[in-house]
């Protein structure tokens, strides 16, 4: 009746459906801070699957962290929003971002750990911050 690829695919079904209606709920805020989310647990994944010496399934992990970094954080970035203020902020956190798209390239290409670290270092520090925004006090 029930298989164990069934409760697995019931289960990525189930968890799908909870992130999707989490993202149809949040703030804009809260979806910035879920894409950092995303990457880090990306990048788990491809940690996990390169010490196992599951190469394909650690390039599919990868890839789908690079996509988050460039076509999700990176990509919401507006530099029209920040104003001339922000304009600055805007350039190094999009130049940031190219960075670490190339160390998960080159955590790929060369099987390299130390690349997913700090890669993964990188956004969390960058995820920190963002996170700090939305807990600070309101000002009047």
């Amino acid at each position: 009746m029930y298989t164990p690829h069934t409760f697995r695919t019931g289960a990525g079904a189930y968890a799908r459906i909870g992130i999707e209606t989490s993202a149809m709920s949040a703030s804009p805020h809260q979806l910035i801070s879920m894409l950092f989310e995303g990457a880090k647990a990306a990048i788990g994944m491809a940690r996990h699957h390169m010490a196992c010496g599951e190469i394909v399934a650690k390039g599919n992990a990868i890839s789908k962290a690079i996509d988050i970094v460039a076509s999700g954080l990176k990509a919401a970035l507006d530099a029209d929003a920040a104003g001339s203020a922000g304009e600055e902020l805007v350039n190094n956190l999009s130049a940031l971002y190219d960075y670490i798209v190339q160390k998960l390239f080159q955590a790929n290409l060369r099987n390299d750990a130390g690349a997913l670290d700090e890669a993964e270092e990188l956004l969390e520090s960058i995820g920190s911050a963002w996170r700090e925004i939305d807990a600070a006090p309101a000002r009047a």
